[in-house]
C-alpha cells in the first residue's frame, strides 16, 4: 500500500453535512452508491445505529440527492447513477439538539421544525390548518409540498427517538414523549400517496406497536447484512480514503481498538473514533467519553448482571428488538447503544435467528468495565491503584502477587455499600468485580474458553504468558476446589503446545468475609 500516493486532507471533525465536507475538500467516504441502492429497493425505511455513527451525514446525503444538488456528487458513485433531472421536496426533521423535558416542549419543537420546513420549501401555512395541532400541520405540509412541487415528498427524520431516551429515568415523561411522537409519526401512514421516500434514524429500536402503530410498510434495515456498513468506516475505507493518515500509527492496534461494530454483515469503525485518532495521533476512548452510560450502568447494577457475560451474550432477534419505556431488555439496550455488537448469527431452525453478542473492540470493553466498577462497589481510587500494581505483577509472571492486591481491592468496598446494594447478595459479584477489573485494563481476556474437558472461567494472555483462572464461592473457609478443578479437568492441556508459561490460579471468595480467602497458584513452564 502506497500511503504517500495522496495528499493529506482536512479531517471532517464534527461535520454532519455533505456540502461542507465536499466544498471544504475534506476526506469523504463515499456512501452514495449504497444510498442509491437503498432508495431503489423500497420506500419506507428505519435504521438504528449507536450515537455518533454518521446517521446525520447519511440523512443529509439523502436530502442533497433528492434536491438534485449534483455538484456535490462530482466524482462520487451517485454522479453517474442518479437521475438529476428529477427533484423532490424534502421535509427534514431532527430531534438531536437539546433535551426536551415534557410533552409541551416536544410539541413546541415540532411546530418549530414544521415552520422551518415550510419556509425552506416556500410554502405558507393555509388558514384551515390549526398551527397548534402538529399532526394536522404535518399532514397539511406533506400534501401542500406535493401539490406545489408536483413530485413525491421525501421525509427524513434524524434522532427520531431522542426525546424518549433523554427521559428514560422518568418513565412518566418518557411515556408522554412516546405518545406524542407516535401521534406525529402516524401521519406518515395516511400520507403515503404523497410520499416518495421516508427514512427514520435513531439509536434505539422501539417496537412498531409502541411507536409506529399502523406503519406496517416501514422496513427495518438495522439487522439487514446488506446495509451493515451504511454508516461507519470499513477496513477498506481506512486503507484507501484515509491512507495518508496511517503512517506512524499501528494498523493492527487501530483495528483492535476501534473496529468491530457489526449488524450481520461488514464490520465497521465508529467514524468519531477514527477521525479523532487521526487528529490527535494517540489511542484514547474518544467515543465512550462523549456520553457516560449512566442509565446503562444503573440498569446492569440493579439487575445484578454478571459482567463476564458481557463478553459473550446470547440473544434472539425478538430480544434485540424488544425496547420500550415499560420493557427494556438488557440485551436490547446493550446492543442498540453500541456497547455490544454481533459476533455470530445462527439459524438453529428455519425462521429462528440467534445472535451471539460481545464487545465490538478494546475501547468499549475497557471503558465500560471501568465505568461499572463503582456501581459494583469499588471506589475509583482503589481501582486505579490496584490496576497499576496488577499489571506489573502479571508482566513479571508473579500471579501470587495478585492475592494481596485483590484482598485490598475487596476490602476497599465500604460495608455500607453491602447494606444498601442488592448486588451484595449476588454470588457473581465477586467474579464480576475481578473480571471487570482486568477488562478495564484492556487485556486479552476470554470468558469460559471451551476445552475438551469443560470451560475455564477466565483465560488471560499477557506478556507471553497464559493465566487460567477458576473461581469458587465458599461459605467461610477455602477448600482448594478451584485449583483442584483446573487440574482435574486438564484445562491446561489446550495451551501446552503454545510454548508459553502457564499459570493455573484458583481463587475462592468467602460469603462471610466478603473477600478472597483462598488463592492457589501452580506454574507450568513450557
Amino acid at each position: 500500500m502506497d500511503t504517500h500516493a495522496a495528499p493529506r486532507r482536512p479531517l471532517p471533525l464534527g461535520i454532519q453535512n455533505l456540502r461542507e465536507i465536499r466544498e471544504g475538500g475534506h476526506y469523504y467516504v463515499d456512501k452514495t452508491g449504497m444510498a442509491i441502492d437503498l432508495i431503489a429497493s423500497g420506500k419506507h425505511f428505519f435504521l438504528s445505529r449507536p450515537r455518533r455513527f454518521g446517521k446525520s451525514l447519511l440523512v443529509d446525503t439523502f436530502k442533497e440527492l433528492f434536491e438534485g444538488n449534483r455538484p456535490l456528487f462530482t466524482g462520487l458513485a451517485a454522479e453517474t447513477r442518479w437521475d438529476w433531472s428529477k427533484r423532490h421536496p424534502v421535509i427534514r426533521i431532527s430531534f438531536g439538539n437539546g433535551v426536551l423535558h415534557g410533552r409541551r416542549e416536544l410539541e413546541r419543537r415540532i411546530r418549530s421544525h414544521l415552520r422551518d420546513n415550510r419556509a425552506a420549501l416556500g410554502l405558507p401555512r393555509p388558514d384551515d390548518i390549526d398551527p397548534e395541532d402538529t399532526s394536522d400541520d404535518f399532514a397539511g405540509l406533506i400534501q401542500q409540498a406535493r401539490r406545489q412541487h408536483g413530485a413525491g415528498v421525501v421525509v427524513l427524520v434524524d434522532e427520531y427517538d431522542k426525546p424518549i431516551l433523554d427521559n428514560l429515568d422518568d418513565p412518566a415523561v418518557a411515556r408522554e414523549m412516546r405518545d406524542g411522537l407516535r401521534n406525529f409519526y402516524a401521519v406518515l401512514k395516511d400520507a403515503d400517496a404523497h410520499l416518495k421516500f421516508v427514512f427514520l434514524a435513531g439509536v434505539s429500536k422501539f417496537s412498531k406497536v409502541s411507536l409506529f402503530s399502523g406503519l406496517n410498510n416501514l422496513r427495518d434495515i438495522t439487522l439487514d447484512a446488506r446495509w451493515s456498513a451504511l454508516c461507519g468506516y470499513t477496513d477498506h475505507d481506512l486503507d484507501t480514503v484515509f491512507a495518508p493518515e496511517l503512517p506512524g500509527l499501528d494498523r493492527d492496534e487501530i483495528r483492535r481498538w476501534y473496529n468491530g461494530y457489526n449488524w450481520g454483515g461488514t464490520s465497521v469503525y465508529n467514524p468519531f473514533d477514527a477521525l479523532l485518532l487521526f487528529d490527535r495521533r494517540e489511542f484514547h476512548p474518544y467515543w465512550f467519553e462523549t456520553g457516560t452510560p449512566t442509565f446503562l450502568v444503573q440498569l446492569l447494577s440493579a439487575r445484578r448482571f454478571f459482567t463476564p457475560d458481557l463478553a459473550r451474550l446470547h440473544s434472539s432477534m425478538t430480544l434485540l428488538s424488544s425496547f420500550d419505556v415499560d420493557h427494556i431488555a438488557t440485551e436490547a439496550v446493550l446492543f442498540q447503544t453500541g456497547y455490544l455488537t454481533i459476533h455470530d448469527v445462527r439459524q438453529p431452525v428455519l425462521g429462528k435467528w440467534m445472535y451471539t453478542l460481545g464487545y465490538p473492540n478494546r475501547e468499549v470493553e475497557s471503558s465500560l468495565n471501568e465505568a461499572l466498577l463503582p456501581a459494583y462497589g469499588v471506589p475509583g481510587e482503589a481501582a486505579a491503584v490496584a490496576q497499576e500494581e496488577m499489571i506489573e505483577a502479571l508482566r513479571r509472571g508473579e500471579p501470587g502477587a495478585l492475592q494481596p492486591l485483590l484482598h485490598a481491592l475487596f476490602a476497599s468496598i465500604p460495608s455500607d455499600w453491602y447494606r444498601k446494594n442488592p448486588l451484595a447478595g449476588f454470588e457473581g459479584h465477586y467474579a464480576s468485580v475481578f473480571y471487570s477489573h482486568l477488562a478495564a485494563l484492556g487485556l486479552d481476556l476470554r470468558v469460559e474458553d471451551a476445552t475438551s474437558h469443560g470451560r475455564i472461567d477466565l483465560t488471560l494472555s499477557f506478556a507471553g504468558q497464559i493465566f487460567l483462572f477458576e473461581f469458587k464461592v465458599v461459605d467461610d473457609q477455602p477448600d482448594g476446589s478451584a485449583l483442584a478443578q483446573i487440574r482435574a479437568r486438564g484445562y491446561a492441556d489446550k495451551y501446552r503446545s503454545q510454548g508459553q508459561t502457564l499459570h493455573l490460579i484458583g481463587i475462592e471468595f468467602s460469603r462471610a468475609a466478603r473477600n478472597v480467602v483462598g488463592f492457589e497458584v501452580e506454574t507450568l513452564q513450557p
